[in-house]
């Protein structure tokens, strides 16, 4: 199995443990870490919008307990005929813990797929660098 059929089949899985009950639009994400490590996490939506939180959210939160700090490469998979991106907040998300090698595959439950760079995804992002930070 390759390393973007693996991140998609861990999307998979936990997209099935997601709480959407008010949208039913399920989402897994799997981020692979410099550690070489998976991560995942689903959305969970709460009745009291917006403070449910996104697949990728919760990934990411998965990853820094895990004590991983830099996303290789991430996997988002939803219930859409046609590969789902991460949302705008998300996008912002994941510029925090990547770099410009970083690679977001977006997957739809149809099977299509397609990879982007951070670059097209955020452009001219704002990231820990603008503020003196470590970060790329």
């Amino acid at each position: 199995m390759s390393g973007i059929d693996e991140l998609f089949a861990a999307a998979a899985q936990v997209r099935a443990r997601a709480h959407a009950p008010y949208s039913r639009f399920a989402v897994g994400a799997a981020i692979r870490g410099s550690d070489g490590g998976l991560y995942v996490g689903c959305n969970v939506e709460n009745a009291a919008y917006p403070s449910g939180t996104c697949a990728e959210q919760n990934a990411i939160g998965a990853m820094i307990a895990g004590g991983e700090r830099r996303i290789v490469e991430i996997a988002v998979l939803g219930d859409a005929g046609a590969p789902v991106t991460p949302c705008g907040a998300c996008r912002q998300r994941i510029r925090e813990f990547a770099d410009a090698a970083t690679r977001i595959h977006a997957g739809a439950v149809s099977g299509e797929r397609r990879s982007y760079g951070m670059a097209e995804l955020l452009p001219d992002a704002f990231g820990p660098g603008h503020l003196g930070g470590a970060g790329a």
